[in-house]
């Protein structure tokens, strides 16, 4: 069963929109002022595709035994039931540094986790039998504190929509 980020397409296409309206507002600035030429032109359309491309979120999918994050230019793949480390990386963006036996390497955003209960369990049952297995050396504790995490968030997401539902459970015609 494939498993992907639900969001990705949103965040993907805020980066566009953020990416068109930054050209096309020099371009309209430019237009106004009466100096639109080639050069500038072009300028301002590789400054706006560059805004595309700094924004533009990795797209996270996953299998059984195996996460993968598709970036612009390549694909990075790490085996989960194969998994010798899980560091957390702090800093203005939080990540999640996964490694395995193989070598392969992925970063990604905790809160995509959070957000896609399918990838978290993904994730989730291969490092499972990775530690099983005697391979997953480091982020045992770092897998935990995630999966509290995690959790909590579903348990509370679930307990205010049970608090929100009428009587009963069915809703009333």
């Amino acid at each position: 069963m494939l498993a992907w980020d639900r969001g990705w397409r949103r965040e993907a296409r805020s980066a566009w929109l953020c990416g068109l309206a930054l050209a096309g507002v020099l371009t309209a600035i430019d237009v106004g002022r009466g100096g639109l030429d080639w050069p500038r032109g072009c300028c301002w359309a590789v400054l706006g595709a560059t805004l595309v491309l700094v924004l533009r979120p990795a797209r996270i999918t996953a299998g059984d035994g195996w996460l993968a994050s598709r970036g612009l230019l390549r694909e990075r793949r790490v085996r989960t039931d194969l998994l010798t480390r899980i560091r957390r990386a702090d800093g203005m963006a939080p990540r999640l540094v996964l490694m395995d036996v193989t070598g392969g390497r992925v970063e990604l955003d905790p809160q995509v986790l959070a957000d896609n209960p399918l990838l978290w369990h993904h994730l989730d049952a291969g490092a499972r039998l990775a530690r099983e297995r005697g391979v997953l050396v480091e982020g045992a504790g770092v897998l935990a504190a995630l999966a509290e995490r995690i959790d909590g968030e579903g348990a509370r997401r679930l307990l205010s929509s049970a608090k929100n539902q009428p009587a009963g459970g069915t809703s009333q015609r």
